[in-house]
């Protein structure tokens, strides 16, 4: 046979499968990056890069980056006339594709919503296990950006407060906040090392992915302790890659130790890959559970 005639018959034996026919339906409409089609399909991300792996090597979808995410669409080189008479074969009305179109609309609405990846998933399982060992009470979160970690734990806490010192990250999480129906939840302009609030006004506080920015990080977290209630827990969070998850774990505990903090031992998140480490400290005269 024709090579055409091969590469013809290798695309349908990809497209038996109904999650690659609606990935390709998908892509043909826009660019998509992996995190939307996971959402938009309900499918775990291995499986859903599996499918798109399977979609490229038949030249029916190309991969390129766009800054630190990935996006895919329908290849527009090659044997281009070939690949729109296949896409013609795909029904208009089939109400899956519609469905599915919708669903990617809406996470397009919704910025908070987009690009989450399995490690951020793993985190906010984390976050939430937290609350059952001990209620949340009144939450500040240190470096809350557009908000997502607020958004999470809203249903978890008595009162939550988000301080950024970013306008534009603060009015993007109170559009969130105010579409999650979120009534417990202010935003506040403020500086780590120097927080408008009372001593002991928080039981639960985050430092959340600011130390590494921060020019004096032990301040930050004195600064945390103090308005932190003394019975409450400081959450100590950053973004890690393979190359420094040891050294941040170091940090961690010589900067709790710094202001006279007792630290549980640091959480990998996801456990394999880490992606976040994730930390519980109290008070020294308090026992401390591991993160």
């Amino acid at each position: 046979m024709k090579a055409s005639t091969e590469s013809l018959l290798s695309q349908f034996k990809v497209l038996a499968d109904p999650i690659r026919v609606r990935l390709l339906a998908l892509c043909a409409t826009t660019e998509c990056s992996v995190s939307e089609l996971t959402e938009v399909t309900g499918q775990s991300q291995p499986r859903v890069s599996q499918h798109l792996k399977q979609l490229c090597g038949v030249d029916l979808l190309e991969r390129f980056k766009d800054g630190h995410f990935v996006y895919y669409r329908v290849r527009a080189d090659g044997a281009a006339a070939a690949r729109r008479r296949l896409l013609a074969l795909l029904p208009d009305d089939e109400p899956q594709f519609a469905k599915d179109l919708d669903r990617l609309r809406q996470l397009r609405s919704d910025p908070a919503a987009l690009d989450t990846s399995d490690a951020d998933r793993s985190l906010y399982r984390a976050l939430v296990e937290l609350t059952v060992s001990q209620p949340l009470g009144d939450l500040l979160d240190i470096g809350c950006g557009q908000g997502r970690v607020l958004k999470l734990l809203a249903s978890r806490a008595h009162r939550l407060v988000g301080v950024d010192i970013d306008s534009n990250a603060r009015r993007l999480a109170r559009a969130q906040l105010l579409l999650a129906g979120s009534a417990n939840t202010s935003l506040r302009q403020a500086d780590m090392t120097s927080l408008p609030f009372q001593d002991g006004e928080f039981d639960t506080v985050i430092l959340d992915d600011v130390l590494a920015a921060a020019a004096d990080p032990a301040i930050a977290i004195h600064e945390a302790k103090r308005v932190l209630n003394p019975g409450g827990r400081l959450l100590l969070l950053a973004a890690v890659d393979d190359d420094n998850v040891a050294k941040t774990r170091q940090n961690f505990s010589d900067w709790a130790a710094a202001a006279g903090l007792r630290l549980a031992a640091p959480r990998p998140v996801p456990g394999k890959r880490a992606r976040w480490l994730l930390a519980v400290a109290t008070t020294a005269g308090r026992a401390t559970a591991a993160a």
